[in-house]
């Protein structure tokens, strides 16, 4: 059983019916006992950094939550912000991020020819073995929304690179710990074989 986070911030309705269409069992939750039991877990996020770190930190989820994946070494899988929030922090805010991936997310830098937010189909490339991208035989391309980027600090935890006016990390991985910064629940067959491959895991 997968259960998506639900701290008030996310498109939990379109992860949740991907899951289904895919035939994975998923619940929607934001009840601590409830995580508690989880097999796996799913950290959605969209909006502004601050707003969704301080709406988990207020949920009552986030001591439960470092309980199981940094404790109980569960699946987790954050996407898009939610990814974003395994990190360090953001220069779009204040307050401090999950810390569980040594990394940073930045702002795109201002560029006549680049757009942001980043938003359309892009191109993903592995920069590591994972879980999360076998079965895929030919090249990656996923939907992407954001204006901020994740850059780690340490390559090891690299899973996908894009390149969007810059090279940044489209996916991250640290042990059981994975965030990917598209939406694969809005990225038809290639985001239906990652989120199998978690399903998997």
């Amino acid at each position: 059983m997968i259960t998506i986070l639900d701290y008030g911030v996310g498109n939990l309705g379109s992860i949740h019916n991907m899951l289904r269409r895919i035939g994975i069992e998923a619940e929607i939750s934001g009840d601590p006992q409830q995580l508690a039991s989880a097999e796996k877990i799913i950290l959605p996020g969209v909006g502004a950094f601050d707003h969704a770190m301080q709406r988990l930190n207020d949920s009552g989820l986030r001591e439960a939550l470092d309980k199981k994946v940094a404790d109980g070494k569960t699946p987790l899988l954050g996407i898009c912000l939610g990814m974003q929030m395994l990190t360090n922090g953001s220069e779009e805010g204040k307050l401090a991020g999950l810390g569980y991936i040594d990394a940073q997310a930045r702002k795109f830098p201002a560029r006549s020819n680049l757009k942001v937010p980043h938003m359309g189909w892009n191109v993903a490339m592995p920069s590591r073995p994972s879980p999360l991208t076998k079965k895929f035989d030919t090249e990656m391309r996923f939907y992407f929304v954001h204006s901020f980027f994740v850059k780690v600090e340490n390559q090891e935890n690299s899973m996908l690179k894009c390149n969007y006016g810059i090279e940044f990390d489209a996916g991250i991985q640290d042990c059981n710990i994975y965030g990917v910064q598209f939406h694969p629940e809005k990225s038809h067959r290639f985001g239906m074989t990652l989120l199998s491959n978690f399903g998997a895991l």
